[in-house]
């Protein structure tokens, strides 16, 4: 147990008395260095030693004064000597050929009777005399046992250890020892390494153990653990009275992690120095949230070639549990926190705070969680003591606790994780509050642990692991699976969550979370936030599942963060586009909307009258699949689909090649284009043969060959629909070709662009499936649908492929609504600068719209004609209430067009007369 405040300053000056006014040589820093960890009551021997051998970068050798791995470097000088000299010593000759995981944190300089320390981590310099050394004992809390880190996701330390847990994992796994046994003795060393580096043990105690009780050879180190196991779970009264000393030094654990007992595992000496390796990093620099995931991963070994990319950060947890929770407890804290009695009522009720997390994992969620609001808590704790009061018992002053916080995780490797995980962050809390108030506090023996729950959550009753009436929050980041990806038993699980609808089908894994949720929060209070697939806020997934919600209770969303990029900077890792909401069965006194102009940056945070199921402020309305438009104007038809096995096809290479053989097949080579090559001007073709006569066909070999092709592909299709087609294996089976000039407009496009590029396309230049089409569209059309006004809406509204806009005709263009009754003189308007677009782009004959529309590189005259159409396009809409037509920003577009939207679908009530 670390020494109190109180006593290490008076050890320091002791150890000041005794060194200060002399001149010492460097041959007196052993002596020196001894008596200054001894101020700590440190054996020095534990923890470094002297004269480290390092290779500098001219390959020279080079020796540390004294080091101390992952933790401390010190170089020592003369007295009087220049400290300079030492600095320029370590970071140019010593620090480069140090290995990552032997880094140290600090850099102690020094001349006997002046000090120098810096933290690599924070960057912080502190510069102090002998005589001062007890007013900044503090700054060396790390060698006392209080250390406390700022955790840092990708610190490499965290990778190494992950790393070196793995290869002990194989090596376990290899010989037999496997699955569940093996998952629960990773736990229990994963809870010992991080012991003995955090003060729960004494420093490298379970190291020395092993090195000083166990053969080289390994042989008898798996007896040894399971009795170690077992003396962890034996209290101190109950213990063998002639138990080695050493192995009885070490304290009760309880908490019943070692309850459980183990078969022995076998080692030898390779297994046992891995397991020494483990031992020798500073597990105190490990993060529990990051942690958990890499832990996690070591399980898979293809995971584990993309350590990095497999936790989330903590930026992206905090996003949900500060609007969540942590932003209103604080605020609360604020206004209390000068006057006792309402700060005693707040420190109390943070006691009586409960959390769920029904898709827990390795309890990353959980973890931060207990850290935000232990950190809080400390808060609180100044502020009651900020008259310095005495600290009396530190025990009694912590009332936060693990049991606050409950789990459901269908695997049960990362539910002992996640338990685990929480008991370890709630030492580094309990540290950090030794260091504040200077007495030593540790929940050791465990008496509390959170209740992780193995199991389905999609098939257990939630009240079993805790009551509703008890939980305050709900949290977390269910699992995302598209439908086309879900097994037979989780589409099954789906089913049996969607009671009111018959759409389930369509519908993403995540979003049966939320039917969970909202009937386990009837009649409560409970607010809920999940991270979530992009794709449930947009499309054909919105009203299935909010119609579900409405039909089980009346649901309100709180907050969101509208769709960004759920980023952990991870070698490899995929991206992944989510939105974060916030829900409860009672409206908020405020709403928050995070909105984000670049998916990839950071928020800006909006206040909202609502927030609707499309993340956007506006009315309740959900945007339903038509077949035709809302408003009377011309359809949208989506393009052919050949269903050829490319047979129909051609790249320009292929087409030259086929007129060369058969110059007669030029007739009925036609551009084809889908949404990328109308974009990017990709010269494509297609063989469009409906009009060909048989015997000009027959007398084209190469062309007879692939319509060959497309019958054989056809006929051997699993779909019946397909095989009937078979017989016409020279038309496109999906044929929707008019004879007009037709405006384009691409399913996909890029989220960069604040324009989809639309454009005419003639008769014979055939439109794929990726491209809809509005034949014989005229200008008017043209600039309402290609305006920022249409465009907000597609935004508002769309489905999205990963990031890209996904345009649909049932969802956006058909549900878009148009002005109501614009003046002659507006649509004219409207017309003109629809042509000063087209006008605009005809400058640029070379340039590709992909090339227009590129914000980057959009040309300034474009640009100002799309300016004018808005403006335009605007005051058709503004007329009544603005002669400016000016919205003021896409927040404002989209606001509008819903209310306009609620105004269209309203049914229309009849007529009562009095």
């Amino acid at each position: 147990m670390p020494l109190s405040w109180n006593e290490i300053k008076t050890r320091a000056v002791v150890f000041s008395r005794e060194w200060e006014n002399a001149h010492y040589e460097k041959g007196e820093t052993q002596l020196f260095y001894k008596d200054f960890f001894d101020i700590f009551g440190i054996p020095l021997r534990k923890v470094g030693f002297f004269e480290k051998s390092v290779t500098k970068l001219n390959n020279q050798q080079g020796f540390i004064d004294l080091f101390w791995p992952g933790t401390l470097l010190v170089e020592q000088k003369s007295t009087g000597r220049s400290l300079e000299y030492a600095r320029k010593q370590v970071f140019n000759d010593y620090l480069p050929g140090i290995s990552t995981e032997q880094f140290p944190r600090y850099i102690l300089l020094s001349d006997f009777q002046n000090f120098e320390l810096l933290d690599l981590e924070t960057g912080e310099q502190a510069f102090f005399k002998l005589s001062d050394l007890h007013k900044n004992v503090h700054r060396f809390a790390f060698i006392a046992g209080y250390q406390t880190h700022k955790i840092k996701g990708q610190d490499p330390v965290n990778i190494k250890a992950a790393e070196l847990m793995g290869k002990l994992h194989d090596q376990l796994r290899d010989i037999g020892y496997a699955g569940h046994d093996l998952e629960v003795y990773l736990v229990r060393l994963l809870f010992c390494l991080f012991a003995e580096d955090t003060g729960i043990f004494q420093r490298q105690q379970f190291q020395d153990y092993i090195e000083d009780r166990t053969f080289e050879d390994g042989a008898d180190l798996g007896h040894h653990l399971v009795t170690f196991f077992h003396l962890l779970n034996t209290p101190s009264e109950k213990r063998l009275s002639n138990q080695d000393e050493q192995l009885n030094a070490f304290p009760y654990v309880n908490g019943k992690l070692f309850e459980e007992m183990l078969p022995p595992a076998a080692f030898d000496s390779a297994m046992r120095q891995a397991l020494l390796a483990c031992c020798a990093l500073d597990w105190s620099r490990i993060s529990p949230a990051i942690f958990g995931s890499l832990f996690q991963s070591i399980m898979d070994e293809d995971a584990r070639r993309n350590l990095g990319a497999h936790y989330t950060s903590e930026q992206n947890i905090l996003k949900l549990i500060n609007p969540l929770f942590m932003d209103d407890l604080r605020a609360e804290f604020n206004k209390v926190k000068n006057n006792k009695n309402k700060l005693f009522e707040f420190h109390k009720k943070l006691r009586t705070l409960a959390f769920l997390d029904p898709a827990c994992g390795c309890g990353n969620f959980l973890v931060i969680a207990y850290r935000e609001l232990r950190l809080l808590e400390l808060e609180v704790l100044r502020a009651a003591h900020k008259n310095g009061q005495m600290v009396i018992d530190i025990h009694q002053m912590i009332q936060l606790d693990v049991d606050q916080f409950y789990g459901i995780e269908i695997e049960e490797f990362p539910a002992q994780i996640a338990q685990v995980a929480l008991w370890l962050v709630d030492h580094q809390m309990n540290l950090l509050v030794s260091q504040e108030f200077g007495m030593y506090f540790a929940r050791i023996p465990l008496q509390s642990s959170a209740k992780i729950v193995h199991g389905n959550a999609l098939r257990m009753v939630w009240r079993n692991v805790i009551a509703p009436e008890r939980l305050n929050y709900i949290m977390g980041n269910p699992p995302f699976i598209g439908h086309q990806y879900q097994s037979a038993e989780q589409k099954t699980e789906m089913l049996a969550c969607y009671q009111h609808i018959n759409k389930a089908g369509i519908m993403d894994y995540v979003t049966a979370w939320y039917c969970k949720a909202v009937d386990y929060i009837a009649d409560t209070d409970i607010r809920c936030a999940f991270v979530s697939t992009n794709s449930i806020t947009q499309g054909e997934q919105v009203a299935p599942l909010w119609n579900e919600l409405r039909a089980r209770n009346k649901t309100h969303i709180h907050f969101a963060h509208r769709t960004f990029k759920w980023s952990n900077e991870g070698r490899g890792k995929a991206a992944v586009y989510c939105v974060i909401i916030g829900f409860g069965l009672h409206e908020a006194k405020t709403k928050k909307l995070f909105e984000y102009e670049n998916i990839k940056g950071d928020a800006h945070e909006i206040k909202a009258r609502n927030i609707n199921p499309y993340l956007v402020d506006g009315p309740d309305v959900i945007v339903k699949s038509r077949n035709t438009p809302l408003c009377l104007v011309a359809p949208v038809v989506r393009g052919s689909s050949p269903v050829d096995g490319g047979n129909l096809l051609l790249s320009e290479e292929e087409k030259q090649e086929l007129i060369t053989a058969e110059p007669q097949a030029e007739e009925w080579i036609k551009p084809y284009s889908m949404g990328n090559e109308f974009i990017n001007d990709i010269p494509r073709f297609c063989l469009w043969l409906k009009h060909c006569p048989p015997d000009k066909l027959r007398k084209m070999p190469n062309v007879m060959k692939r319509v060959e092709a497309v019958k054989e592909m056809r006929s051997k299709s699993a779909k019946t629909a397909t095989q009937k087609y078979a017989n016409q294996p020279t038309i496109f089976m999906e044929d929707r070709q008019g004879d007009c000039s037709y405006l384009a407009i691409p399913r996909v496009s890029s989220e960069r662009r604040d324009y989809i590029p639309i454009g005419y396309l003639p008769p014979d230049h055939i439109a794929g499936d990726k491209l809809y089409t509005v034949p014989n569209a005229d200008s008017y059309l043209f600039g309402v649908i290609t305006s920022s006004m249409h465009m907000a809406w597609m935004r508002a509204v769309c489905g999205r492929l990963e990031s890209r806009y996904s345009y649909s005709n049932t969802i956006v263009y058909n549900n878009f609504p148009w002005p109501k009754t614009p003046t002659e003189k507006q649509t004219a308007d409207i017309e003109t600068k629809a042509q000063a677009i087209l006008d605009a782009r005809a400058q640029f004959l070379d340039s590709t719209l992909a090339d227009l529309y590129d914000p980057l590189t959009m040309p300034p005259l474009l640009q100002k004609a799309h300016n004018a159409l808005d403006k335009a396009v605007d005051r058709a809409y503004h007329r009544a209430s603005d002669k400016r037509g000016a919205f003021n920003n896409e927040a404002d577009r989209v606001s509008f067009l819903f209310d306009l939207y609620q105004q269209y679908t309203a049914p229309i009530l009849p007529e009562v007369r009095l």
